[in-house]
């Protein structure tokens, strides 16, 4: 065997020795529903030590996160619904039907017709298994950060051909919803203003897509910059003796400015 199959089969075997009798009280207690927040976290920390660059956390946290699937899969097989091996082999399978393009003789021009390839391959399959016709941006977890769902609504619209033509024609779209936003700030209508802010965003998250810069991504990333520059705010002023609430905006806004010439 390989040392990957060998490492798996550890952890399935760790896996095991946690849930049988004489096995962790905590982990025996656990169900499917108490795991969720779980897996969300582990996920999240994933994405943090992707964007910490420390490939030590990184291995870290995709352990962490596989251990959470191997405990699910672990637990579906006591109520005999599936079991790890069965995960394994339904997203192989999944992956060799969906690429057909790699493991078939189909040919495709690009990643965009590949998306599309995707889409029609998951309608079919539906249909398949009798499964209720669903909206072709259908499937986009309501959960998922607001800028992420958007990404992939419009990804899957654009998939079947209801998208800009081009990067130009999205700015337009930005700018007129600028000057909605503005126009809404004039009005003094909450409501109105609530709406355009919004119809900003997603055409934003739009833009992002066009030009392969994901918006969630680029926001998080502009939030560490906040962070970092405020962070030297507050240990300059801590200096001269003071806390951002007793300096005034001149000051701040002059470290700031400071901060910025030292990060570049």
């Amino acid at each position: 065997m390989s040392a990957a199959t060998d490492s798996l089969q550890r952890l399935l075997d760790i896996m095991d020795k946690l849930r049988d009798p004489g096995g962790c009280p905590w982990d025996r207690e656990q169900t499917l529903r108490t795991l969720t927040p779980y897996l969300l976290e582990e996920a999240h920390e994933v994405i943090e030590a992707i964007e910490s660059g420390d490939a030590e956390h990184h291995k870290e946290e995709l352990g962490d996160l596989l251990f959470q699937i191997v405990f699910q899969s672990r637990i579906a097989r006591e109520e005999g619904k599936f079991d790890f091996a069965q995960v394994c082999d339904a997203i192989a399978e999944k992956l060799t039907r969906r690429h057909p393009h790699v493991f078939g003789d189909v040919s495709v021009s690009g990643s965009k017709e590949v998306v599309k390839n995707w889409e029609r391959i998951k309608a079919d399959e539906r249909k398949e298994k009798g499964l209720e016709k669903r909206s072709a941006i259908g499937g986009v977890p309501d959960g998922l950060p607001a800028l992420v769902r958007a990404e992939r609504l419009t990804e899957k619209a654009g998939a079947v051909g209801f998208d800009w033509p081009d990067v130009k024609s999205v700015m337009a779209k930005v700018y007129e919803e600028l000057h909605e936003l503005e126009n809404a700030l004039e009005s003094g209508n909450r409501n109105e203003l609530e709406s355009e802010l919004g119809d900003l965003l997603f055409a934003l998250a739009n833009l992002g897509r066009h030009v392969k810069v994901h918006p969630e991504e680029a926001l998080r990333a502009t939030l560490r910059k906040f962070t970092a520059r405020f962070g030297y705010i507050e240990e300059k002023l801590a200096e001269r003796g003071k806390t951002p609430r007793e300096s005034d905006l001149a000051e701040m806004d002059a470290l700031w400015n400071e901060a910025k010439l030292s990060s570049k």
